[in-house]
């Protein structure tokens, strides 16, 4: 929402949105490219000093982003503040893997993903609320006073963290990085754009070519920035790809639920952001929740008990007309919110406790990455092969007759979002297949064989 007001004061006229898309392109490919090497930097110098440094590398991001005046600088600023904060929420995690142990880890994973949420929840509403009354700069300076309580916080109650030995694979780091980041890149590109094709193949080639450069790397190097033996584990391996099915899910909800309100069903921006705080608020809760549950019954039972209530949560949602209302808008969202809200805790709690102590950082990276990787996929499709399908549906009409019956490009539209939902609730139900070989709880040796390999 602030958007608009930023490209108004760095005089970049509304013809070329296309380069404002950066100040948020930026921030993704900073935090996606930050995040692998953070995560093992703070397995080797302490979690809760690195957590500290990647606060106030965040807090300077955000007081360069507030003071730019130019594209470039916007963009740089946003860089530096995405690596900050890129680091802050796995590193988070790592912590309480540090101060939580056996099944009370899953209760307090609940509770900080259902924070991350609510976060995500609000945020678009109080940043919509700052911007107008005392401009988009006071959605950055904001995080200055936010950012300095939680570093004292830490400060104060958080003990020494476990260190591991031996260095650090910067080289490691960085191919993977640059794997990741040219994947966000091939995956963003939309098919309208010239030489589409190209660009994504191209994209996608290098990003595969470092992908294997890092994989020969790790295996040669006697201190690999990810030990590959992490992923003989099935329980880390299932979870990691329940985790990308899932941000493949919950991206076409974040995405489709406010567009299809502020679009043919005419409501407001703020009318569209409340439709999905209802699903969002349920997530949160369901991260609670099934962070108990993950205590109680292991990782498995939430984990798929979520995906099942997402798919009938979109199941519903493929049944909308332009005319649907409450008390059924809020039911479907609130059972698809509170679905994708009761995996939280299960997967992250699978990964930490695959691992030794020594991979906490890097583990809790993966499983961020892996989530925002299915993330950038579900938009890829949504943008990529959406707009294909919308172009096609409306090939046969011209602009007469569009003219004339508005309601038959709507028409074209309610079917394309019903195919979006339709989309997720296949994707929730072949997320079940990987959580069917989620342990039920931890092996302790497993964990240890693990940790030291």
């Amino acid at each position: 929402g602030a958007l608009p007001d930023m490209m108004t004061d760095i005089r970049l006229p509304v013809t070329k949105l296309d380069q404002a898309a950066w100040i948020v392109i930026g921030y993704l490919l900073g935090y996606t490219f930050v995040m692998p090497i953070m995560g093992r930097v703070s397995d080797v110098y302490g979690h809760g000093r690195v957590y500290i440094i990647s606060m106030l590398i965040f807090m300077l991001g955000s007081v360069f982003v507030a003071l730019a005046t130019s594209l470039q600088w916007m963009v740089g600023a946003r860089i530096l503040q995405a690596i900050g904060g890129g680091a802050v929420v796995p590193i988070a995690m790592a912590i309480v893997g540090d101060v939580f142990t056996g099944r009370s880890r899953a209760v307090a994973l609940g509770i900080i993903g259902a924070s991350v949420e609510a976060g995500g929840a609000v945020g678009p509403l109080y940043g919509a609320a700052l911007t107008q009354f005392w401009g988009w700069q006071s959605i950055f300076w904001i995080n200055l006073p936010i950012s300095l309580m939680v570093i004292v916080v830490v400060r104060l109650f958080l003990g020494p963290s476990p260190r591991a030995r031996g260095r650090i694979d910067y080289i490691g780091g960085f191919l993977l990085a640059a794997a990741l980041a040219l994947l966000s890149l091939g995956l963003s590109q939309q098919s309208g754009q010239p030489d589409f094709l190209a660009y994504i193949l191209s994209f996608l080639a290098a990003s595969l070519l470092f992908f294997a450069f890092f994989v020969l790397r790790e295996i040669r190097v006697s201190d690999p920035l990810i030990r590959l033996s992490m992923f003989r584990s099935i329980t880390f391996s299932t979870a990691n790809l329940t985790n990308l099915l899932i941000g493949a899910a919950l991206i076409i909800a974040m995405v489709n639920i406010p567009l299809m309100s502020n679009t043919i069903m005419g409501a407001s921006p703020v009318e569209g952001g409340l439709r999905l705080l209802r699903l969002t608020i349920m997530l949160s809760a369901g991260a609670v929740v099934g962070g108990f549950l993950c205590k109680r019954f292991g990782y498995r039972l939430p984990t798929i008990l979520g995906l099942i209530l997402s798919s009938i949560g979109f199941f519903f949602m493929t049944g909308w007309t332009l005319d649907i209302a409450d008390p059924q808008m809020t039911v479907h969202l609130a059972i698809g919110g509170f679905g994708f809200g009761l995996v939280i805790a299960p997967l992250a709690t699978a990964v930490m406790d695959s691992v030794g102590e020594a991979q906490r950082g890097i583990a809790s990276s993966l499983v961020v990455m892996m989530r925002m990787i299915g993330m950038i996929v579900g938009l890829s499709a949504i943008t990529s092969w959406g707009m294909g399908r919308f172009h096609l549906m409306a090939a046969g009409m011209s602009l007469g007759e569009i003219m004339a019956a508005p309601e038959l490009l709507t028409g074209s539209l309610l079917a394309l979002f019903r195919d979006f939902f339709q989309a997720a609730v296949v994707i929730c139900v072949v997320a079940i297949l990987p959580a069917l070989w989620l342990g039920r709880r931890k092996r302790s040796s497993a964990i240890t064989r693990i940790g030291v390999s």
